[in-house]
Parts: structure tokens; C-alpha cells; sequence
């Protein structure tokens, strides 16, 4: 094709797109370009806030957010606005009966209406995604028991499909902000409703969206954020075995924005994803030790005169709920450069509100890029030649100042404080605050050395002062360490690990029960191991009473014929036949039944599984801390009845005229024996087993409206008899 034709190629382009859609949109999948206006060149600023949990029990949430939030928006006059989802509680007082509850969302709908009217932002600017609660019970998109459908701000203003994206314009750069919904086709109840079930349609659908600008024949930068609600730890594989996160790694995402987790698990709910070049350990793929795990600092020796190889990362970064904590976050773009600040309203409302934007909290930057960009300057010198941040104030501004801590000497030492200067030419949406710097004084092979603040002062005299933060010129990470909470949630990939922990746990079961059983049968040993225990002396004493007594207890039990053979047709029960039946759904739906594979639901003439690995908040604290204890305590029970009866028969053959005196320690011992208090101990165990079994059984009826005499006999009844058998059984001697 010659000339003429490569220049009329793009505007063939242009009208074959303004025809109709791209050949690659898909149905449902909303995408809108918005220009932003008043705004400091290259920035943009969006809000987000997660986990209302608005409920008829709990008023004040609402409350607080009328009162809160719209004015915070109004000051804040962010360019859009995402609440990513559990928009309310759906659950009763007692929290055992999950489902709808359309007060709740009338609430919502109001206090909605009244937040866009007091923050006077456009309701196009608002996008509600759905969470978990939000789908509790709900049998069908769109049916009668879907008041998102009804009252949600994306289903009035008709944004169809479970994929929404929207671009911001500024300054010739393009912010690419994409939302999802990947809850349940089917709305189970809680508490088997706890994960992420995207699909393979909708990869496919967040796939286009997150590449509709790939093939922008302006080439304009483009930064891509994502939100939704599961965390990738709360996240199922598709169908076929994909997984959401290639998905983001293959976009290079700036970050994903999600919910879910609340802050009670901690507040460093943050993870960083980076496709490393090697072939990643079997363990990556069910847990990530650390924050940064995966990351490699890169050579100094790299040369800036070739091209950088592509970067495949993103940042996961969980925001605290409403609910309990009153957390709105405020996050900004800045050339590209992604930083964020969460406000805590339950001190109260926030007449100012700063987020420095430049240099970057070396926690949580975003781009492995970073050192090279240093290093080459590949952002431009301009980049790094000012700090910078975002002021927001119900008042006049007076003045703002940055300040610069040096860490190393042991504590914080003022190395820098200068005012800063706001930018010219921009109207009340937000004033951007900027000073020069020699930002080489601060390049330090240290990533946390430095630490920034910036101080504001308000016409009325007010001080206000951002987080202090660490940062790196170098580019160069901070490392953050989670807590043991922290870790648990955010850190295990619990759809992965679901599976490999059942299959532990029951091979865990059936070693102490045929093991044991096995060794009495082949080796044809009828003299108790207690026998042996007792025996005096001997190497490695210690060692063979851990390890012999812990033989001895399930050896015992195997030799209790009756109670270990019930105990293994439950187990095996357990893995062959339903754990009870209830309504997974709604009261009036039908009957299904749950396995540890999920809920056997029918569809037509098929059966299909769903809820897994949701189940598995039922299946493994069941095996692990009620079925596990039982046996333990069964088998100590059953240890405890052999260990009397020697002991005994041992004082009965004594003669009355022994000279010999008892010690102390002899004496204390029969004592705990005649009393038998070990037994007594034991049963006393044996009712907090039956406790928590309790607990559990009622908070299944409760959620699944079950009849505990039809529809589940078996799982609720069969423990406690088998326990009072078992006390039974080991009464005599």
C-alpha cells in the first residue's frame, strides 16, 4: 500500500469504529470517555469506599455517611467515585439468617440520594458495585429477590453487564478505570458465599476493556486501575482453571482497588504481583510470605541506551470498611505515578484532607520500573524535579510546607522544610502544592531513610499534616511486614489451598484410625502398650513416652471395636453422602443438598456443584475442630479406661501388710487415679467438643432453614450420641 493509502487507513479505522461497535466489544460491557476539566495538567483523583453494611439493626451507618461523606465529596470533588460493594448487611440480628432484605436497600437507595445531592456531583460519577451480601439469596439476576437490580446507582442509570469501564482524559493522558462484579450467578447464603467466582466470559470481557486503548494510534499513556470486591486471596479459578490475576499481570495494572476483608484483620491489606522470569515454586501458588514477595531489585550494571523489557505487575491494595472502621480513601494520578491517602471518620468530619502525590511512598510504589526510571530518566527530568501534593480544605488556605526527615541518625531530624507553592490556573476542584527540590541529595541506597510530610494551615489557624511516609528516589521498595492475620487473609490463596488442606486433614483422620487398628490386627498384639509404658528405665526415655503414649491412645481406641467402627463409617459417610440438606437459596426454594464438593443444585435434567470452595468455611473447621478432637478425646478416653484398670489391679494384689511406705509422689498418684479426674477432664472436653458441634449445627439451621429431623439426622446427631456411648463405654473397668 502506498502512501495514500497508509494515510487513509486511519480514517477508515475511525469510520468503520463510529459505524457501530468494535469488533471486539462484547455485549454488556459499557466503556464511556470522559474529558476532565479544572483539574492540575496530567492529575486525576477518584474516591472509593467499600463494606457499608447498611442493615435495619445497625441505623448509625447510614447515619454516619449522610453526615460524613457528603461533604468529604464536596471538598474533595473527586472525578468518580466507586463503592465496591456489601452495600448492605443482608443478614438478621442474630447474623444466622443471610438473605435480602429490601429496607435495607431502600436505605440505601436514600441515603444515596441525599450523598450525591449534598456533594453536588453528577450521579454519573458514582459507580456501586456488588458484593457477597449483596447477593445473598438472590436466585437470579434481575428476578424478585435482586434489589440490587432495583436500587443500585449502575442498575438506574442502565449499566448493563457485570464488566464497566470508564476513561479520564487529561492533559493528553488517558486513566483507564475498569470495574467488575465476579459474586455468584447463583446467590448462595451465607455463610457458603464468601468467594469470588469470575468466569471465563468475563476474563474475556475484562480483557477487552482493560485493552481497549492498546491500539490508540496517538499512543497516549495510559495508566489502567481495576476495581471490584473479592481480594485475590477470596477469588475462585474459571471455569477452565484460569486465573484473574494473568489478567491484571498481562495489563500491567497501576493497581486493583477491592474490598472485603474489613479492617479487623489489619491495615496493611496490601499485596504486590510481579511475574517473575523463572518458573514460580509449587508454594507461590497457594501462599505469598511476604508483601513483596516475587520482587527483584534490578541490576545496576542496566543499561539505559536499550529498550526496557516489559514489566507484567500490579498492586493490590484493600481499603478498610465502613462499617466498623468509617474508611473512605482518596486516590490520585499524577503523570502516572498512583499514590492514595485513607481518611478514619470516627473521630469525626475532616475539614482538611493531603495527599502528596510525588515523591511516591516507597512502600507501595507501583512500577518495577522505577530505578531505571532513575537511573535513565525516563520520565523526564521534571518529574523528579518537584514534590508535590493535593490539598483539599472546607477553608482558605494559608499555607502548606513540605518537610523531609532523615531517619538515620535514630530518629526523625528535620533535613528540609520549605513552603510550597500552589499551581496557578486551576479552579476549587482541588489545589495541587508544589516546591523545588534537589531531589539527587536524596537518592540513598536505603529505601525508607527519608521520610515526607507535608504540613497545611487554614485560614482560621488550623494545622493539618498528612501521613508521615517513607520514600525513594531510587525507586527502590520498603519492606512492610503483615501480621499473622494479615498473612492469613491476604496472603494464602484459599481457593487453591481448599483442597490440599481437605485431603490432609482426612488422611490425617484415616492414619489414626486404620493405622493403629492395622498394627492390632497384623501383628496380633494382645498386651497393652501401657505395660510397656511403664517399664522403668530403658534410652531415650523421654522420647518413648511422647511417641509411645501418643501410639497408645489410638491404639487403645482401634481395640474399642464398636466405637471405632461407627467412627469410620462417619467418616466415610462424610465423604460419600450429603453433610445435611437445606434452601441454599431462598425459604420457598428447593431442597439441595451440600457435600464437602459444594451444593448439588439442579438445573433441568443436569446437577451441577456450586459453592466451592465456599463450603469450606463449613467442611474444615468441622473436620478440624470437631471431628479431629472427638477422635482425640475418644482415643484418651479409651487410653484413660486401660491405665485404671492396671493401675487397678496392680493396688488390689498388694497385701495389706506391705512395709512398704509410699513417696509423696506415689501417693498423689493413686489419688488422681482412685478420683479417676483424668476421665472427668476428659469428659469435661468432651462437652466443649459438643458445644462448638452446637454452635455450628444451629448456625446451619438457622441460615439454610433447615428441619434438623429431616434433613440432617446424620451430621447433627451422630457426635453427641457417639460421645455419650463412648462416656459410656469407658465407665467400668
Amino acid at each position: 500500500m502506498g502512501p495514500r493509502g497508509n494515510r487513509l487507513l486511519p480514517i477508515l479505522l475511525a469510520l468503520v469504529a463510529a459505524a457501530g461497535p468494535a469488533p471486539w466489544s462484547v455485549a454488556g460491557d459499557e466503556r464511556a470517555v470522559a474529558e476532565v476539566s479544572g483539574a492540575p495538567e496530567g492529575v486525576v483523583w477518584v474516591a472509593q469506599l467499600s463494606d457499608l453494611h447498611f442493615s435495619v439493626h445497625h441505623p448509625e451507618r447510614a447515619y454516619d455517611f449522610r453526615r460524613y461523606v457528603g461533604p468529604a465529596l464536596a471538598m474533595v470533588n473527586p472525578d468518580l467515585v466507586f463503592i465496591t460493594g456489601d452495600l448492605t448487611e443482608g443478614k438478621s440480628k442474630d447474623l444466622l439468617t443471610m438473605k435480602q432484605n429490601e429496607v435495607e436497600w431502600m436505605e440505601y437507595s436514600s441515603t444515596m440520594k441525599d450523598v450525591i445531592e449534598s456533594s453536588k456531583l453528577p450521579r454519573k460519577k458514582f459507580y456501586d458495585l456488588r458484593g457477597n451480601h449483596d447477593s445473598f439469596g438472590v436466585p437470579v439476576s434481575g428476578g424478585d429477590y435482586d434489589f440490587y437490580e432495583k436500587y443500585s446507582i449502575n442498575a438506574n442509570l442502565r449499566r448493563q453487564g457485570r464488566v464497566q469501564s470508564i476513561t479520564l482524559e487529561n492533559n493528553g493522558r488517558k486513566h483507564l478505570f475498569v470495574g467488575f462484579d465476579s459474586t455468584m450467578e447463583i446467590g448462595l447464603r451465607g455463610p457458603t458465599n464468601l468467594f469470588g467466582h469470575p468466569t471465563d466470559k468475563q476474563l474475556i470481557e475484562l480483557d477487552q476493556s482493560l485493552s481497549q486503548w492498546d491500539t490508540d494510534f496517538n499512543k497516549a499513556p495510559v495508566t489502567k486501575i481495576t476495581v471490584g470486591h473479592f481480594p485475590m486471596s477470596f477469588s475462585a479459578l474459571t471455569e477452565s482453571g484460569k486465573n484473574i490475576k494473568d489478567v491484571f499481570l498481562k495489563h500491567s495494572l497501576a493497581a486493583y482497588l477491592c474490598g472485603h476483608l474489613h479492617t479487623r484483620f489489619g491495615k496493611n491489606l496490601k499485596r504486590y504481583y510481579h511475574r517473575a522470569t523463572q518458573e514460580p515454586s509449587l508454594y507461590e501458588h497457594y501462599y505469598q510470605s511476604n508483601m513483596h514477595q516475587g520482587y527483584a531489585i534490578p541490576s545496576a550494571e542496566e543499561n539505559c541506551s536499550e529498550a526496557a523489557a516489559p514489566v507484567e505487575e500490579f498492586w493490590e491494595w484493600e481499603i478498610g470498611d465502613w462499617k466498623r472502621s468509617r474508611s473512605m480513601r482518596i486516590l490520585a494520578i499524577d503523570d502516572g505515578f498512583v499514590s492514595f491517602t485513607d481518611i478514619d471518620f470516627r473521630l469525626g468530619s475532616k475539614s482538611v484532607i493531603i495527599l502528596a502525590t510525588f515523591p511516591l511512598d516507597s512502600r507501595f510504589m507501583q512500577r518495577t520500573s522505577a530505578p531505571r526510571d532513575f537511573k535513565c530518566h525516563a520520565m523526564g527530568a521534571s518529574t523528579f524535579d518537584t514534590v508535590r501534593a493535593l490539598v483539599f480544605s472546607r477553608h482558605e488556605i494559608v499555607t502548606v510546607s513540605a518537610k523531609i526527615y532523615d531517619s538515620r541518625p535514630g530518629n526523625l531530624e528535620v533535613v528540609f522544610d520549605s513552603e510550597m507553592k500552589r499551581v496557578s490556573a486551576n479552579d476549587s476542584r482541588g489545589d495541587m502544592y508544589l516546591i523545588p527540590w534537589n531531589w539527587r541529595a536524596f537518592a540513598d541506597p536505603s529505601p525508607d531513610r527519608y521520610w515526607l510530610q507535608i504540613e497545611a494551615m487554614d485560614i482560621t489557624g488550623d494545622i493539618s499534616v498528612s501521613q508521615l511516609r517513607p520514600f525513594s528516589v531510587n525507586g527502590l521498595f520498603a519492606e512492610v511486614n503483615w501480621t499473622w492475620k494479615e498473612f492469613f487473609v491476604m496472603g494464602i490463596q484459599w481457593a487453591s489451598v481448599y483442597h490440599p488442606a481437605l485431603q490432609c486433614v482426612l488422611a490425617l483422620i484415616f492414619t489414626l484410625l486404620l493405622v493403629p487398628r492395622a498394627s492390632v490386627v497384623l501383628l496380633k498384639d494382645q498386651q497393652s502398650v501401657y505395660t510397656y509404658l511403664r517399664a522403668d528405665g530403658g534410652q531415650y526415655t523421654s522420647l518413648k513416652y511422647l511417641l509411645g503414649g501418643f501410639i497408645w491412645l489410638f491404639v487403645e481406641l482401634s481395640r474399642m471395636v464398636l466405637v471405632w467402627s461407627l467412627l469410620l463409617v462417619y467418616i466415610i459417610y462424610l465423604l460419600v453422602f450429603p453433610w445435611f440438606s437445606g434452601h441454599p437459596v431462598t425459604e420457598d426454594s428447593s431442597l439441595a443438598s451440600m457435600t464437602f464438593r459444594g451444593w448439588a443444585l439442579k438445573s433441568g435434567t443436569k446437577t451441577f456443584h456450586a459453592g466451592t470452595p465456599d463450603v469450606m468455611v463449613i467442611v474444615l473447621p468441622h473436620l478440624c475442630f470437631v471431628v479431629l478432637p472427638m477422635i482425640a478425646i475418644l482415643a484418651a478416653m479409651a487410653a484413660e479406661r486401660i491405665a485404671f484398670r492396671e493401675h487397678y489391679l496392680s493396688q488390689s494384689g498388694k497385701k495389706k501388710d506391705d512395709p512398704h511406705q509410699k513417696s509423696r509422689r506415689e501417693v498423689g498418684r493413686d489419688s488422681l487415679w482412685s478420683g479417676r479426674w483424668i476421665r472427668k477432664i476428659l469428659i469435661a472436653f468432651c462437652l466443649v467438643v459438643l458445644w462448638k458441634h452446637w454452635k455450628l449445627c444451629r448456625a446451619l439451621m438457622k441460615a439454610f432453614a433447615m428441619d434438623p429431623l429431616l434433613h440432617s439426622p446424620v451430621l447433627f446427631y451422630f457426635i453427641p450420641a457417639l460421645m455419650a456411648f463412648a462416656v459410656y463405654r469407658t465407665s467400668s473397668i
